[in-house]
């Protein structure tokens, strides 16, 4: 059974910083790209970061670069995602999420499994 674990959510004001980690468990992630995304109420999940196997790789949204950061330990099965300089408007329930696909993808259809996800709420 896969399962994938978030947690390191919480509340923290505008400008503050947390860590969200992500366990992996169930069935070897060896070679795929992992990522993260979020939700916020009565809006549309989307994507935030993704990263691949090996080398590296990264790819992420527009509004969160130079401000988040994804990366991940490949012997843990986990991912990480720093986030920094938080605003209000990153308020929302971020997702792990892991692909079979080797390369990086933006798409939600595109990850096959899911965790529960955790709350990151930012106050102003």
């Amino acid at each position: 059974q896969v399962q994938l674990v978030e947690s390191g959510g919480g509340l923290v004001q505008a400008g503050g910083s947390l860590r969200l980690s992500c366990a992996a468990s169930g069935r070897t992630f060896r070679g795929y790209a992992m990522g993260w995304f979020r939700q916020a109420p009565g809006q549309e999940r989307e994507f935030v970061a993704s990263i691949s196997w090996g080398f590296g790789r990264t790819v992420y949204k527009d509004s969160v670069k130079g401000r988040f950061t994804i990366s991940r330990d490949n012997a843990k099965n986990a991912v990480y995602l720093e986030l920094n300089s938080l605003k209000p408007e990153d308020t929302a329930v971020y997702y792990c999420a892991s692909t079979t696909k080797v390369g990086l993808t933006t798409t939600p259809d595109e990850y096959n499994y899911w965790g529960q996800g955790t709350q990151v709420t930012v106050s102003s």
